[in-house]
């Protein structure tokens, strides 16, 4: 079976089992049955408790006779990415969502009381969610099995506190910066406004001036920001740098360029400000983005 994002198993034991760690979020509702925890926590759980474990978390049962339990193994990235979107307006990009996800698990395990009845009310989706996830069909389940894991979301959410004090980043001057969120409306954007992203993409080497792009669409300078902050979410000169990190990540991944000759390409002429700018978006620098991300024409010689 291909890698999935998401996946959902039932189980039922009535012998104990070993510790073991996963590099995933797993959530483990309890249907029926009880057990002693062991591992990295020593804890009894019972039917209608939801067990919360951040990645490479320890941990073992000990079957009160036998326990029927639904896991939910969720890929850290994954998780991060649907933190990321809940809190958009919030978090300036997804290394700080990570953060937030780290705060929730700064505990490596987090037992959820809920109770028979809140589980029996979601029992019938889990189900459903195990059945799809089971398929081999992950693709064409996608949204389905998306709406059957936020049924689950939704219940025990609520429940669930950070273990670390987090405060949301300072949106000042947001627009000026290529890192998300793109604090801009559902809105029709305007022709001038594409024309000029269009420009930054196709020639993001240039060095272009506000006055240039301004000229080309007929507009003074500080309406063109004002249009295309509207409708990008972020100046001309943000957009530019988020075009060429996108792009620099594209050849640092792709292609056995030098990572000087791969930031020249892309516009970057002084390796400082290459490392400062795709930093602040990627979140480290072009060599350690090379070194995590070797080309595999590279790893062949």
């Amino acid at each position: 079976m291909e890698f999935q994002p998401l996946l959902a198993r039932n189980r039922s034991l009535r012998r104990a089992v070993a510790p073991v760690a996963y590099d995933c979020v797993k959530v483990i509702v309890i249907r029926a049955g009880s057990a002693i925890l062991s591992g990295d926590l020593s804890d009894a759980v019972r039917a209608g408790d939801v067990l919360f474990l951040g990645a490479n978390t320890m941990c073992g049962s000990a079957p009160d006779g036998l326990i029927r339990t639904t896991t939910v193994y969720l890929d850290t990235d994954y998780a991060t990415d649907m933190l990321f979107w809940q809190h958009v307006g919030q978090v300036k990009d997804r290394f700080e969502a990570a953060r937030i996800l780290a705060s929730v698990c700064a505990r490596p395990w987090t037992i959820l009381r809920l109770d028979e009845t809140a589980i029996l009310s979601v029992g019938a989706s889990l189900d459903e969610l195990v059945a799809l996830s089971e398929s081999g069909q992950f693709v064409d389940n996608y949204y389905r099995i998306l709406g059957l894991w936020y049924s689950l979301v939704s219940l025990i959410a609520p429940t669930i506190t950070s273990h670390a004090a987090w405060a949301p980043s300072t949106q000042v001057a947001a627009h000026a910066r290529a890192a998300l969120p793109r604090a801009r409306r559902f809105a029709p954007v305007r022709a001038e406004a594409r024309t000029v992203a269009e420009v930054l993409v196709s020639e993001m080497a240039r060095a272009w001036t506000l006055k240039e792009l301004s000229g080309m669409v007929h507009l003074s300078p500080s309406q063109l920001v004002r249009m295309f902050t509207t409708a990008y979410g972020k100046t001309p000169r943000a957009y530019q740098t988020m075009v060429r990190c996108e792009e620099l990540a594209r050849l640092l991944r792709e292609t056995d360029l030098s990572v000087e000759a791969a930031e020249r390409l892309v516009g970057w002429a002084h390796r400082g400000s290459a490392a400062r700018m795709f930093r602040s978006l990627i979140g480290i620098t072009p060599s350690a983005y090379r070194r995590e991300h070797r080309p595999r024409q590279l790893d062949a010689i």
